[in-house]
């Protein structure tokens, strides 16, 4: 090596340390780009935010219980706003609306909203291979259920005296509202879709509102049965949420057809 080459060339030293760190550094991971080469660095997990939705979900459930607490310190009564408001409705009743507004309350109740309805979604959901779906809404069903019972025996509001349907104990919440809530909230998180969302707010505002015209329900109640099914159906979203992601991205072909012949159609 002549005294040019020496002065521009590596140190022993140096050509061994650099071997050294060749051999220490991993090689890059990842798919190959366009280009062929490796992406330098391989694909973040997924994250899906829950925090939003939860907090959304605890500050409605909160509501209903001071809401709650403010009913039973003024003895159970309805506001002076909402006696207005119901003596304004009665007073508006006509065949065609009343007629409307009874077939709600047969499809927003009992055995219909909290048993039937339940179990027909879910078990859609399974048909279209919705597994994780179906079991985040039998659960948020069942949580609203008893939720709304509870807030009911507890709170043990009056009902308004010009009613035109025998309801159960208890008027605050509205189950009928709080059913109708929970199945909007929990099939708009399951699905993602704006239709679907507007759908079930449209539901969810003509219940409140069929409540109220038939003298079910003060105002109050129909706001705090929709805080109550909305509350619990973000709730018990929140430890579903990566897995009703990952879902909701897979093919649903109904489960009579299999999952290769969905996918060639």
């Amino acid at each position: 090596m002549n005294g040019a080459d020496a002065g521009h060339g590596p140190s022993g030293g140096d050509a061994a340390r650099a071997a050294e760190d060749a051999r220490a550094t991993p090689p890059p991971t990842g798919r190959a780009g366009h280009s062929g080469h490796p992406h330098p660095h391989a694909p973040a997990p997924l994250r899906v935010s829950r925090r939003p939705w939860l907090v959304a979900g605890i500050i409605a459930l909160v509501a209903v219980a001071l809401v709650g607490i403010v009913i039973v310190h003024t003895e159970r009564q309805a506001f002076g706003f909402e006696v207005d408001l119901m003596t304004a409705l009665a007073a508006a009743r006509t065949p065609a609306v009343t007629t409307m507004a009874l077939a709600l309350d047969v499809l927003g109740g009992g055995v219909l909203s909290n048993v039937v309805f339940p179990i027909l979604i879910a078990a859609a959901l399974l048909v279209w291979r919705r597994p994780w779906a179906a079991l985040y809404f039998g659960i948020a069903a069942l949580a609203s259920a008893g939720v709304t019972r509870l807030v009911k025996v507890t709170v043990g509001r009056v009902r308004p005296e010009d009613i035109l349907v025998h309801p159960d104990f208890g008027s605050f919440p509205s189950g009928h509202s709080s059913a109708a809530a929970l199945i909007a909230t929990a099939l708009g998180l399951v699905f993602m879709r704006t239709w679907v969302w507007v759908a079930g707010v449209a539901w969810t505002v003509l219940m409140m509102l069929s409540r109220m015209y038939l003298g079910a329900h003060w105002l109050s109640d129909t706001v705090g049965g929709a805080l109550v099914g909305a509350g619990v159906a973000l709730v018990v979203w929140a430890p579903f949420a990566y897995r009703l992601y990952r879902e909701n991205r897979l093919p649903h072909p109904p489960i009579w057809r299999s999952l290769d012949t969905s996918a060639k159609a």
